[in-house]
């Protein structure tokens, strides 16, 4: 094949783009050389980075650096505001395009099969982190009327929860959030967050630097129990195994064995607490009952039998994100991913042709952003090989502009990689109004505005995703 490979990557965020970087450093990209579009479901690039990271973490977000040179590459484009498969259908992409690489992520949150998840104040994470980021696609406002909020779950984004609940809301003004954020919050009654994990401190999921930066603040104090520090021999061979679970627990430790200060809201570490149900009153949350465990040996637990009830008016679950089943393509409801072999994408036993996944709906939400990169190398070498092998399906309308006109065709409001630019500096020429680096801009009307797309209103288009109700 004489011109350049065409390859299409479903989703911006850093799944898509490490895809694209990888892409870009292989063989193909010299011979004979590869066009690579990247397309985005909102009108602005870098998925979880711009949406799913707390803003109070300006160090996770410069990894949008290193994104942003991977989209500047001449051999790259971004089209933002394009939805799969209402845009664009698989059998599009496959028209314009010799390889399709899926990398949606997850968004979504996994369900928590308890009883009274249902009632109103009980709320899942990716929720509520899409409210305080920004999101386009979630409403405006959150209810903060509870003064006890409960956290279910000892990973990373329940840790980003609970602190943005106790935080005070001047303490993130310095951040990108919007104007509707730091309203949301000033108005915030909760000052006991109660974070629930239902094994011990060794088997916590969180990174040691997210857990110091938990006491950071001069707002909020961390209280341990002491009688939640226990280990059983497996807790002592995974903590002499993993040197991040080890930190973890000796920050614990130390935290335990503390007197408590009198800063105004509090964040409660509990362990060996397995929530069992979600209590209710007139449809509404009014505590939280859970069971207390033990370990066995293994580092595993066991119920004892013996149950609490904890004071709270709202339950916030944190416990995975779940991906979205994509239209034409295979579904795992189990596991939330699509089935794959190395990144192929497989159905009934067979790869189908020219057809790859990478990131969290690859391999479902587990590891760091980090971890993103071995996955976008591992699809990337499949789709090179059968590149080589010329096991791709080639494409029949492989010329660049191609897709263009039908996109136009079609009536899409699509952004660009100059749209973002201009989006870019809109947001920090308003953050330097305000002394800030940065204020997000949320609403999709406005952001399509500020990219410069050429508009029309689009209330009639249908969202891939329901808002959720006010």
């Amino acid at each position: 094949m004489s011109r350049p490979v065409r390859v299409a990557i479903v989703g911006s965020g850093p799944a898509g783009i490490y895809a694209a970087d990888a892409l870009l450093k292989s063989d193909a990209a010299t011979d004979p050389g590869v066009s690579i579009d990247v397309f985005e479901r909102l009108p602005a690039p870098f998925g979880l980075i711009r949406y799913g990271v707390a803003p109070d973490h300006p160090r996770i977000k410069g990894i949008v650096t290193a994104l942003h040179q991977v989209l500047d590459k001449p051999q790259v484009r971004f089209f933002g505001n394009v939805d799969y498969p209402r845009d664009l259908a698989l059998e599009d992409l496959h028209r314009f395009y010799d390889a399709v690489v899926f990398a949606t992520g997850a968004e979504a949150d996994r369900d928590l099969a308890i009883p009274g998840a249902e009632l109103d104040g009980a709320y899942g994470a990716a929720e509520f982190v899409s409210w305080y980021d920004g999101h386009p696609e979630v409403p405006r406002s959150w209810p903060l009327e509870a003064r006890q909020v409960a956290v279910l779950g000892v990973g990373n984004v329940a840790l980003d929860v609970a602190r943005i609940l106790a935080k005070s809301a001047d303490e993130l003004l310095p951040t990108e959030i919007p104007a509707n954020v730091y309203d949301g919050l000033a108005a915030n009654r909760a000052v006991e967050v109660h974070v629930f994990g239902r094994r011990g401190p060794a088997q916590a999921k969180f990174s040691p630097m997210e857990l110091r930066e938990l006491d950071h603040s001069p707002t909020i104090e961390v209280i341990v129990d002491p009688e939640d520090i226990d280990y059983d021999e497996g807790s002592i061979a995974t903590r002499r195994a993993n040197k991040q679970a080890d930190m973890v627990a000796a920050t614990l430790e130390n935290w335990a064995i503390r007197d408590a200060g009198d800063r105004p809201h509090r964040i409660h570490l509990h362990f060996f607490e397995s929530p069992v149900e979600i209590l209710g009153a007139d449809g509404r949350v009014v505590g939280l009952r859970t069971e207390r465990t033990e370990l066995d040996g293994t580092g595993n637990t066991r119920g004892t039998g013996a149950f609490r009830e904890w004071d709270v008016q709202a339950v916030y679950r944190a416990v995975g994100y779940r991906s979205d089943e994509l239209p034409k393509l295979p579904f795992d409801s189990l596991s939330a991913t699509v089935p794959h072999e190395a990144g192929r994408v497989v159905e009934n036993g067979v790869h189908l042709p020219s057809t790859y996944v990478t990131g969290w709906v690859k391999r479902g939400p587990i590891g760091l952003i980090g971890h993103t990169k071995g996955d976008a190398n591992e699809t990337v070498a499949c789709l090179v090989e059968d590149h080589r092998a010329g096991r791709l399906r080639l494409a029949e309308a492989p010329a660049e502009d191609a897709v263009v006109a039908f996109l136009d065709g079609a009536g899409v409001d699509y952004t660009t990689w100059e749209g973002w630019h201009r989006l870019d500096d809109h947001e920090r020429a308003l953050g330097q109004e305000q002394g800030r680096d940065r204020v997000k801009v949320v609403e999709r009307e406005a952001m399509l505005r500020a990219s410069g797309s050429a508009l029309t209103p689009h209330e009639d288009r249908p969202r891939t995703r329901a808002p959720r109700e006010d």
